[in-house]
């Protein structure tokens, strides 16, 4: 039998081997981010258990949201009196997906920031709903204007979550405190989800579900729908971005990028906008 030639572990092996397999568990997960100041900077998010600090989010001008020039208006003029510590609503976005529900809340408080208003969005990574009230403890005493930015919500038929939001909308124990106003985004005006079979043959009654979830929108003092838009606003967001970004426009080209994805939208429009850009050779800002 041949004698075994692999050496014997040494102290200073096994601490050399230990530490390259510390070093490769520190590649595959590295450690969370610093916790960000809340009282500098203006793009936070928040994970349910800390705040980070975000890179300034890449904004559309309002002045190119074509079809929902009424909706922007209000939502600036809205976060623009919370900048301003005036009155101010909590706001539900609602409606037709690629419209720019999203990309408003982002758009106003660029603007807002570049014109020298000291407000900060908080993007709140669902699901971190049951972390609100920790998220307003964490900027109660942070006496400067936030906007909280839920994208994207469907609370389903869920009793507990459509209690909690309202409790945090309208005047509960862990209330949301005076500077702090919530942005809500979702595909459902009343944040219904489409079918209520999932009550049926239980104790809840879905005409109960529907009106706790019509409680809860009308917590919001301010509600603005985002409608798909027809063939002619369409062509107007297309042309829209093609004369800010100086790209010649077909509309044929425009029409025919939309059949073919079944939709008609903001989102189309620009993901058009990138094709163009992409083959006429022209840069897009990052």
């Amino acid at each position: 039998m041949e004698d075994d030639k692999t050496p014997a572990l040494t102290p200073a092996l096994t601490n050399a081997l230990l530490s390259r397999i510390a070093t490769a568990l520190e590649r595959l997960s590295p450690p969370p981010p610093a916790a960000a100041d809340p009282r500098t900077g203006h793009w936070f998010g928040w994970t349910g258990t800390a705040l980070t600090a975000l890179p300034p989010a890449r904004a559309t001008p309002l002045a190119l949201y074509h079809g929902v020039a009424a909706q922007a208006a209000a939502v600036l003029e809205n976060s623009r009196r919370h900048a301003l510590r005036l009155p101010a609503h909590d706001v539900l976005l609602w409606g037709a997906r690629g419209m720019g529900k999203s990309s408003l809340a982002r758009s106003v408080v660029a603007e807002l920031v570049a014109g020298g208003h000291d407000l900060a969005l908080v993007q709140v990574m669902l699901p971190a709903l049951a972390s609100l009230p920790a998220l307003f403890a964490r900027l109660a005493d942070v006496r400067r204007p936030f906007l909280l930015f839920l994208d994207d919500v469907s609370l389903g038929a869920d009793a507990g979550e459509v209690h909690a939001l309202r409790s945090l909308l309208d005047g509960g124990v862990q209330a949301r405190p005076d500077h702090v106003r919530l942005i809500v985004t979702s595909n459902r005006r009343h944040l219904v989800p489409r079918s209520l079979a999932e009550n049926e043959g239980d104790s809840i009654n879905p005409r109960d579900v529907a009106d706790d979830h019509l409680a809860l929108a009308d917590r919001f003092g301010l509600r603005l729908g985002f409608h798909a838009c027809d063939q002619e606003a369409y062509l107007a967001i297309c042309a829209a971005y093609a004369r800010h970004h100086g790209l010649a426009f077909d509309p044929a080209a425009a029409l025919a990028w939309a059949v073919a994805r079944g939709a008609r939208s903001g989102r189309v429009a620009w993901q058009f906008t990138v094709e163009q850009a992409g083959a006429q050779g022209i840069p897009l800002p990052a």
